[in-house]
């Protein structure tokens, strides 16, 4: 198979060949999913450099599968055998932020932290905050439509996307949605691809919309006997009518496992913390604040307080952003992304509880809980093949549960290669033939990162 060159539009010294670099860009962060070996990396620095190799990966019908920074956690940028990976790291410049419009335009590459410290500095605001934003890319999240601890409140990518610059299936170089407040023009093909883990096209360029700067926030901590009562005091919260800035949930694997890491004196006797968040400005905010806490103090908490320390405050959360990488040191984990009604919180962390002990696995919890998103982790010994054939049942049933509860298979992380078999359970066949419908016309030749979330039958020759 002929692999991509200068002749063929893409500049030489882009292209990698050797094999022990190809290997670090064959998989994302999902240990557990799938991955082949690539033909090469292409790593462009603009959208003709892209157009080329999508280009050239048609004519020779070569797959081609668009890569952020490979932080994901559900196998959606994992190579094929034969594949060109399409780095985008390199495409990482803000392009434009406008003050008066509130937007911004940015590559694929610009890292969320990155744009959104640019923004602080003009006093604006770019919401989405995956627990991964000091190292993902705005593209990937774009492609995932990520969410993160403030999405409570203040909505996931999708809802921040206004525009995007695409290269599709055959090569083209399209853009859809709009740079204005408002649009209705034709079908939403800019929501389309948000969410579609590249494969209906490959993101160039985004246009996002930007808040004004945020306000200071007040941070209310609970300490549970058990997550189900931290899930009790979630769904207290939401019936009361809160609408908090964050609301997380950290169990006591999570927080041992982070102090033993960074050593940050946060192990408690709690068996589940939760950690909530309000920004509304002045005496509303404190009288919000107290109420949250008086949620969980309802709810059964050995201790709930409003903060005073905004140091500790931002300990506690930055622990809930280090949980992920502290429970990889202990073993393989299988990560799941399931979200469920809020009303029904209590009763999925239940369930996730049961089939622990069912399958004899330790799960640990973290959770994005105010929106009912939650992420049981499911930690194995390393080479022990018995606890990971365990472990991958219990990740299929905790999948069923979240559907029997009216909930969905994943909130953010993307279906990938990990969640197809949970999303055809959860969608139905003809929900699935529509979206695969939509797979062949916009990539007929069946190119774009081929066998993820949905597959469409479209021949690669």
């Amino acid at each position: 198979m002929p692999k991509p060159n200068a002749a063929d539009g893409i500049p030489a010294g882009k292209v990698i060949t050797d094999p022990d670099s190809l290997g670090r860009y064959a998989h994302d962060e999902a240990e557990w999913a799938p991955a082949g070996l690539p033909l090469a990396v292409v790593r462009p620095q603009d959208t003709d450099e892209v157009r080329s190799v999508v280009a050239y990966c048609v004519e020779h019908r070569i797959p081609v599968i668009p890569r952020g920074a490979g932080t994901g956690l559900s196998g959606g940028a994992n190579a094929v055998d034969g594949a060109v990976i399409l780095s985008l790291e390199d495409m990482n410049r803000i392009l434009r932020i406008d003050p008066v419009e509130r937007l911004a335009v940015v590559q694929p590459g610009v890292v969320n932290d990155d744009l959104r410290a640019a923004c602080a500095g003009q006093g604006l605001w770019y919401p989405p905050d995956p627990a991964s934003s000091p190292w993902s890319t705005i593209g990937g999240n774009t492609a995932t439509n990520a969410g993160g601890m403030c999405c409570v409140k203040y909505g996931v990518t999708r809802d921040y996307v206004l525009g995007l610059e695409v290269v599709n299936g055959l090569g083209e170089t399209v853009r859809v949605g709009r740079r204005t407040a408002k649009g209705v023009a034709g079908y939403d093909l800019c929501g389309l691809f948000v969410g579609s883990e590249g494969t209906l096209g490959v993101i160039t360029e985004i246009t996002v919309k930007l808040r004004g700067a945020r306000p200071p926030e007040r941070t209310v901590a609970g300490f549970f006997d058990s997550v189900v009562a931290a899930g009790d005091a979630v769904s207290r919260v939401t019936a009361a009518g809160i609408v908090p800035s964050a609301l997380e949930l950290l169990d006591r694997h999570c927080l041992k496992a982070v102090d033993e890491w960074k050593n940050m004196g946060l192990s408690s006797d709690a068996d589940a913390i939760l950690l909530g968040r309000v920004d509304t400005p002045g005496a509303a905010g404190d009288a919000e604040a107290e109420a949250v806490r008086a949620c969980f103090a309802e709810a059964g908490a050995a201790w709930a307080e409003v903060s005073t320390d905004p140091v500790e405050a931002d300990a506690l959360f930055q622990a809930r952003r280090l949980a992920y990488p502290a429970l990889e040191r202990l073993g393989p984990v299988l990560t799941e992304d399931v979200v469920v009604p809020r009303s029904r919180v209590p009763r999925m962390l239940a369930r996730i509880e049961e089939i622990a002990g069912e399958h004899e696995v330790l799960i640990a919890n973290i959770a994005h809980a105010g929106d009912g998103n939650l992420h049981p982790l499911i930690i194995t010994e390393p080479g022990d093949d018995a606890a990971r054939a365990r472990a991958q049942l219990a990740f299929e049933d905790i999948l069923d549960a979240a559907i029997s509860f009216g909930g969905t298979v994943t909130g953010e992380h993307g279906v990938g290669l990990l969640k197809m078999g949970g999303m055809d359970r959860e969608v139905g066949p003809v929900n699935l033939a529509m979206q695969r419908a939509v797979k062949a016309a916009l990539d007929p030749y069946g190119i774009l990162n081929p066998g993820k979330v949905v597959v469409s039958g479209a021949p690669l020759v």
